[in-house]
């Protein structure tokens, strides 16, 4: 069975996935939000930054496994895989959608 994702969460995936920057950044708004870990992270190019870091440090994957919508978006079940400890895990991702882009994201353990 396929996943069907949202078209900016398949986009976003598939950019996380490959390392590419320009598709990335093309995934979000330009005011977008992300929470992971503690933080925040507001605006394109310290949402890449932040990327970009998290690549580095961890070499991941995401291989989606289910997605739910949830009002003004959808709710993504991804196993995480990479070098670090623990790996694989599985995470949420909770995607806040407008104009299809990522307005917010909020990732969970």
């Amino acid at each position: 069975m396929t996943l069907e994702l949202p078209d900016p969460i398949a986009a976003y995936v598939a950019a996380d996935n490959a390392g590419d920057e320009a598709a990335l950044a093309a995934c979000f708004a330009a005011d977008a939000e992300v929470r992971d870990e503690g933080r925040t992270i507001r605006g394109v190019d310290a949402i890449l930054a932040w990327k970009a870091e998290s690549k580095r440090k961890y070499a991941y994957t995401v291989e989606p496994l289910a997605v739910a919508e949830a009002a003004g978006g959808a709710v993504l079940t991804g196993r995480v895989s990479g070098q670090f400890p623990g790996s694989p895990v599985d995470l949420r991702y909770v995607f806040g959608l407008k104009d299809d882009r990522i307005a917010t994201l909020e990732i969970h353990g």
